[in-house]
């Protein structure tokens, strides 16, 4: 079984910082990609970021120059550094991961965290 426990979410005012982690624990081979992705109320979850095993990123139009998803694999760790927020940041964050269970044979899951509560104050 694997979980992912995020940390760091909280009240800011506007222009203020957070750092998100998500840690993953359990068994299991290897970590593929890892996600930000966000909710605000009345809306659709959206893809704010994305990290391959690798380091390649990739960030939301709307978080570039602001948002760094950066991730620790010895630590199995993604990171999501939020600067310079704005109030429609607002919204609950959850991390994503696709995990190699095992690899022989090869069984891939996607799993979720349970989401951490950003608000952000004008």
């Amino acid at each position: 079984q694997v979980q992912l426990v995020e940390s760091g979410g909280g009240l800011v005012q506007a222009g203020g910082s957070l750092r998100l982690s998500c840690a993953a624990s359990g068994t299991f081979f290897s970590i593929n990609h890892m996600r930000w992705y966000r909710q605000a109320p009345g809306k659709q979850r959206e893809l704010v970021a994305g990290i391959t095993s690798g380091g390649y990123t990739n960030h939301a139009d709307s978080v570039k120059g602001r948002f760094t998803i950066s991730r620790d694999n010895a630590k199995n760790t993604v990171y999501l550094q939020m600067n310079s927020l704005k109030p429609e940041d607002t919204a609950v964050y959850y991390c994503n991961a696709q995990v190699k269970v095992t690899s022989t044979p090869v069984r891939v899951y996607d799993y979720w965290g349970q989401g951490t509560q950003v608000t952000v104050s004008s």
